[in-house]
């Protein structure tokens, strides 16, 4: 169980259960991610950095939250983004059940195919961490697990956007995966105006570097 509690930050746990970290096949680009939402204010401001970018990037949605506004899920994958699943819940995988935790993310991943009309085939749990029994349900309802390799660290109450943008862009390679959040319900309050002031510089170090923004595949 520890090495499930460290795999979002030692590489080597993740490699031990076989958690990506990093997108192999990127081809020369860069995984934009963001969980939480889908969030009233923070969704759609950063659907219009990432329009005006001509970026794309994936959101992994919380169900609870996509049956309370399903008209932005289907906004998301209008613009041509892709969603995943975060969970019905924001629940910590290691305080369920085997039951609980399948129970959770079948109701997910039906309150993301409902709005959208397609079932999500990557998952991220939240805090990045699994169970035992949550990884084997992920791969059973037949989602690949993705976690990350660069973060923002933008749910802190007293960061800013520079230091978000800092993190989250810093030495980047092809195949990088960065985690971002557009929504604060579970996070410091209004941490996604943050999120969305940094935006802007993470997009523009991807230019410098001549990394596209892709999904995974």
């Amino acid at each position: 169980m520890l090495r499930h509690a460290l795999a979002p930050i030692v590489p080597q746990a993740a490699a031990s259960l076989a958690l990506p970290r990093t997108l192999p096949d990127a081809a020369g680009g860069v995984a934009l991610t963001f969980d939480d939402g889908p969030h009233p204010e923070g969704t759609p401001a950063v659907l219009k950095i990432l329009a005006r970018a001509h970026a794309r990037a994936t959101f992994f949605l919380v169900g609870e939250q996509v049956q309370r506004r399903p008209e932005l899920a289907r906004e998301i994958v209008a613009q041509g983004h892709l969603v995943a699943l975060h969970g019905q819940r924001h629940r910590l995988q290691l305080r369920l059940g085997a039951a609980d935790v399948a129970a959770d993310l079948r109701a997910g991943a039906e309150a993301i195919a409902e709005a959208t009309g397609a079932m999500p085939r990557w998952h991220r749990p939240p805090y990045g961490i699994y169970s035992a029994a949550g990884l084997r349900a992920a791969r059973a309802q037949g989602m690949s697990p993705l976690l990350w390799s660069r973060w923002g660290k933008d749910w802190r109450k007293f960061t800013t956007p520079g230091r978000i943008a800092h993190r989250a862009a810093r030495d980047l390679h092809p195949g990088d995966v960065i985690l971002l959040h557009d929504a604060d319900f579970y996070s410091s309050d209004r941490s996604y105006e943050r999120t969305v002031a940094a935006l802007p510089s993470v997009i523009a170090s991807l230019d410098a570097a001549e990394l596209a923004t892709v999904l995974p595949v």
